[in-house]
């Protein structure tokens, strides 16, 4: 990912948060030449991206996670909030509209794991947390997650170099930043709540 300086993350903490709210993530590697990419839960171990672990799960019935064995490098990346910024929010002109985003890429070594259960139960805490009320796995539920199993390929991913982009219309004067983040307030909520942080 391309990154300019102004708009990196601050604080590592950031970062992680990130990671934490969007869990959903696009995992990439190359097949023979070919990137392929595959759309699965991640979350993260710890409390830093770089130099952390993230730990995942896919279909077993999907042959991408079969590429590790070999090459084992891969990108995730997690998106956050984004929208489009009209030039009608600034009220000034000239202007040209943009795109506000936050995102993150982690590069690293993705580990095959045979603990299938632990990943996806440890998932599933980590994303009934942002929950309220949240849900707890009863015994028939864990049952069930045990019948599944034989389906599901977890791993971790051993992060070795974290990128991030922040892009919040901070380069903006202040009272543009504040037209935007109104904008978003009413229809991005969570892009609006980025910003104010």
């Amino acid at each position: 990912m391309h990154t300019f300086p102004r708009y990196a993350a601050k604080d590592p903490a950031q970062v992680a948060r990130l990671v934490r709210e969007n869990p959903f993530a696009l995992v990439v590697s190359a097949v023979d030449g070919v990137p392929v990419a595959t759309h699965v839960p991640v979350i993260l171990e710890g409390d830093a991206v770089e130099g952390g672990t993230l730990l995942g799960h896919m279909a077993r019935a999907n042959p991408h996670w079969r590429s590790w064995e070999s090459a084992p490098e891969v990108l995730v990346i997690f998106q956050g909030p984004h929208g489009y910024v009209s030039p009608t929010v600034y009220a000034t002109d000239p202007a040209v509209p943009t795109w506000d985003y936050a995102a993150v890429h982690a590069t690293g070594r993705v580990e095959l794991l045979d603990d299938a259960m632990e990943v996806v139960e440890r998932t599933v805490e980590a994303l009934e947390s942002l929950r309220s009320p949240s849900w707890r796995a009863t015994p028939a539920s864990r049952d069930r997650f045990r019948a599944l199993l034989p389906g599901v390929r977890a791993f971790r991913v051993h992060v070795r170099t974290e990128q991030s982009m922040f892009k919040l219309s901070q380069d903006i004067d202040p009272e543009r930043y504040t037209r935007v983040r109104d904008s978003f307030a009413a229809e991005n909520p969570r892009l609006a709540d980025m910003m104010d942080r």
